[in-house]
Order: C-alpha cells, then structure tokens, then sequence
C-alpha cells in the first residue's frame, strides 16, 4: 500500500513555475527542429543549489561551426557566378560524404540546396565584395572526440573545390545542435518519478511526494566537449500521506 500511495502522489503535480537556469528554448514549438546550443543557452553560471538534479546525459546530435563563403571577383555578375559555383560544389561534396552537411540558421538550423543560392548571398562590409554564411555540420557518434569531429568539418572545407577568388573561411565558434529535445520527456520523467520516490521512501511509509514544474519545456547545459546534460526545471516536496 505505502508503494502505490507513493506512485499515486505523483499526480499531484501544481501548476506552479519555478524558473529555469539555462533558458528554455523561446518558442517551445520550435523543439521539433534542430536547436542550436549557444553559450547563452548553457548554465555558464551553474548553481547545485537551485538546478534538480537528475538530468538526463546526452550526446549532442551534431557539431556545427557557421562559415562565410566569400567572394571579392570585381565584376558583379562574375563575383555571383563564382560564388554559387563554390556553393554547388560544396553542396555536392557534402552530399557524397558520409559526415557532412549543410544548413542555414542562427537558432534552429534549417536544410541548405541549390534552390536557395540567390538568396544567401548578400554584399560583405568590404567594397565589391560578396558573401554567403552557411552552416557546417558533422554528426555526433558515441566513439567521437571533439577533435575527430572538428577535423572532420576542417577536412571537408579544405577539400572543397573553390571558384576563381572564392574562399571559405571559418570565423565562427564551434558549436553543437540537439534534434526534437522533447522527445526525451518520458525518459526524463521516469527519472524524476524514480527519484522523488526513493527520496519518500527514506522518511518511511507514511510519506509520499508533489513535484510542481513539470509542465515546463526541456532546459539543458553543456556537460562535456561533446555531451549535454537535459533537464526539466522542477521541485520536489516530501509530504506525510494522508
């Protein structure tokens, strides 16, 4: 009986909110797509005292670093030609390898194909200068450093075949992306109920819990080169059974 007691107080979930530390993605609809995992979005200022402690470890679907394809060809109309010739030959070389690919986007990174040169590439600051910024990434597999999965990308952009004065330049922060993180609340949620029932169960068998928070979305930070640490912002109470 005090085993089901336990289970039952589970459901006792309020709707009270405690904040999370590391900010929860802004639009929580957008966690369907592939997330960007920024430094604004880890727990720089981690806190024992104020993050639950059960988190779910996992690695990061991928590693991704933003270049800039940039051309300063003089004539205009060459300039372009030269840069979507660097454009298709990068698309096309990620297509055959078996680590790379391509995306756009700051925050939720997005599919990169032919059908969008035109509108990647834009004026540079410099004079008679063009530019297109395009998203590098590389999968994440259980047996990868971060130095065999940066090399990787630093391979690819070596051997991509460059247009008249077309260059690739990576000026960006290495960076790690997360697939669809709400799909790990179930697996999340057995921990949580795991543990609050565990910690009951030390205070004897009159005793059962209430977490408030668990509607909210999935927060994480980063646990490792390579792995990220995912968490709901919850709080647990053990309280007598009545």
């Amino acid at each position: 009986m005090a085993s089901l007691r336990l289970w039952a107080a589970v459901l006792a979930i309020s709707i009270g909110a405690t904040p999370s530390l590391a900010r929860p993605v802004p639009n929580p609809g957008s966690q369907a797509g592939e997330i960007v995992v920024t430094a604004e979005r880890r727990i720089s200022e981690y806190d024992p005292q104020q993050t639950p402690h059960v988190t779910l470890t996992r690695r990061a679907d991928n590693l991704i670093t933003e270049v800039r394809v940039v051309c300063d060809t003089r004539e205009p109309g060459q300039r372009r030609e030269e840069l979507k010739q660097t454009l298709r030959a990068m698309i096309r070389a990620a297509g055959a390898s078996h680590g790379i690919s391509l995306g756009l986007g700051d925050e939720v990174v997005g599919a990169f194909d032919e059908t969008m040169l035109d509108s990647v590439i834009e004026p540079d600051t410099k004079t008679d200068t063009s530019v297109a910024r395009v998203v590098i990434k590389t999968p994440v597999s259980a047996t990868d450093s971060f130095d065999s999965a940066t090399a990787r990308v630093t391979a690819f952009i070596k051997s991509v075949p460059k247009a008249g004065r077309t260059e690739v330049l990576r000026e960006s922060d290495w960076n790690l992306t997360i697939v669809g993180p709400e799909r790990n609340r179930s697996e999340l949620l057995r921990l949580i109920a795991e543990d609050a029932k565990a910690s009951a169960a030390q205070f004897g068998p009159g005793y059962g819990f209430v977490l408030d928070g668990l509607q909210h979305p999935i927060a994480w930070y980063q646990e490792g080169p390579l792995d990220l640490a995912l968490y709901i912002s919850y709080k647990l109470q053990i309280t007598p059974m009545k």
